[in-house]
């Protein structure tokens, strides 16, 4: 008959049992003795699952308790030292914090101008928050072009952007062929911010040109305000329409970036795509094409700064790239699959006359509200020494009025 193998581990577990229970026997007798009941002897001689006294664990968190309290108090000091501090004004009296007063949107002011400002032609600021002065305006009618949508009166541009639009209509129409231009918003009388349609064409350098073509009549202003423009662009977002698009197009566009002042031209990815694909070896001129939201029925011509004008803010040279490449491949690919937001869109808070160039402001006899003054509070804070006490602050008596003369 064999015998049972013995386990050591349970051999050695049986021991640990017997010694737990001889040490509470121990203990009971012990606070028998005393008079102790057992959560009393628990208190005393009790042990956390830390190796610490119950007593030991309560001190521990008493003074973690105390020490948080004093924490937030010199939180709280420190606070109110710093907003104290803040509401000190001039010499030392303690003041309120005034606010600015608000600046009303600049739109208001420079879409109801209906003349430019008679001094120097100059563009002031950057294309996206500036204004114009001396701005001149484009001839409704002329050879080989015609302006659209009167009412809106935005047929005005820096001289420098006149003088692009009436060359480039009489280029394509005796060099290209192309039927003559219609053009679309330029800036207003003063440019600025307007009040719909564009963040750009502040500054009477930029120019919407429709990629429809003129018509061989002279257009009457109510044809003006109703004839739609032409997208060019098919339904899949990513190639044009060939029963709209020409070979005409592809020209006109080239024109259009060939003259040394034109900084950028933004048309609809899928134009970019059509050019890129039509260009043949002279590419050089893909390089201020640049694809862009929108664009579909028009191209967006826009001016380098005129040399020399410190007012007008430059946007940086597109480089030497042709545009064909990676960053197309990316614009087609947003076009594919758009992004839909899951929120309605935030609408932007318009530029007020206080984003604009001081200059801007003048243009239009804008104003602005002096500074509201502070109102006092109280006496002066005492200052305060380097070793954080309060500086004694004398008070010397009034000097005696002096005597009136006999």
């Amino acid at each position: 008959m064999n015998q049972a193998v013995r386990d050591p581990a349970l051999d050695q577990r049986k021991k640990r049992r017997l010694l737990l229970a001889a040490i509470a026997c121990f203990a009971g007798v012990l606070c028998l003795g005393l008079g102790l009941s057992v959560a009393d002897a628990k208190k005393q001689y009790g042990k956390t699952a830390h190796g610490k006294s119950t007593a030991e664990n309560a001190k521990g968190k008493k003074s973690k308790k105390s020490g948080s309290l004093a924490r937030a108090k010199a939180k709280a000091l420190a606070k109110a030292k710093l907003a104290a501090r803040s509401r000190k004004g001039r010499n030392g009296v303690a003041t309120t914090a005034s606010a600015e007063p608000p600046s009303p949107p600049a739109r208001d002011y420079f879409g109801k101008q209906t003349a430019a400002a008679p001094i120097a032609a100059r563009s002031i600021g950057s294309y996206v928050r500036g204004c114009l002065a001396g701005g001149q305006m484009l001839p409704v009618n002329g050879p080989a072009w015609q302006a659209m949508r009167l009412s809106r009166n935005r047929n005005w541009g820096h001289p420098r952007l006149v003088d692009y639009v009436e060359k480039l209509a009489t280029d394509v129409q005796s060099k290209d062929k192309w039927p003559g231009l219609l053009v679309g918003d330029m800036a207003q009388p003063m440019g600025g911010p307007m009040t719909s349609g564009h963040a750009s064409h502040q500054i009477g350098l930029d120019a919407d040109i429709w990629l429809k073509p003129m018509p061989p009549k002279t257009l009457t202003p109510e044809e003006r305000e109703s004839i739609s423009a032409d997208s060019v662009v098919a339904a899949d977002q990513v190639s044009i329409n060939p029963e709209i698009w020409q070979p005409g197009h592809v020209q006109l566009l080239k024109r259009a970036a060939s003259y040394p002042d034109v900084a950028r031209i933004f048309v609809h990815p899928a134009i970019k795509k059509a050019l890129c694909e039509a260009a043949g070896t002279d590419r050089h001129w893909l390089s201020k094409v640049r694809p862009w939201w929108g664009h579909n029925y028009h191209f967006h011509v826009r001016l380098s700064c005129p040399p020399g004008m410190e007012t007008c803010e430059d946007q940086a040279a597109p480089g030497s790239d042709d545009g064909c490449g990676k960053e197309l491949a990316g614009w087609l690919k947003r076009m594919k699959t758009p992004i839909i937001p899951k929120d309605p869109p935030v609408q932007k808070a318009p530029i007020t006359m206080a984003q604009l160039p001081a200059e801007c402001s003048k243009l239009v006899g804008y104003v602005p509200p002096p500074p509201a003054s502070p109102v006092p509070m109280g006496p002066p804070l005492p200052e305060r020494k380097p070793d954080g006490k309060a500086a004694v602050t004398s008070v010397s008596a009034p000097a005696p009025a002096a005597k009136p003369a006999p």
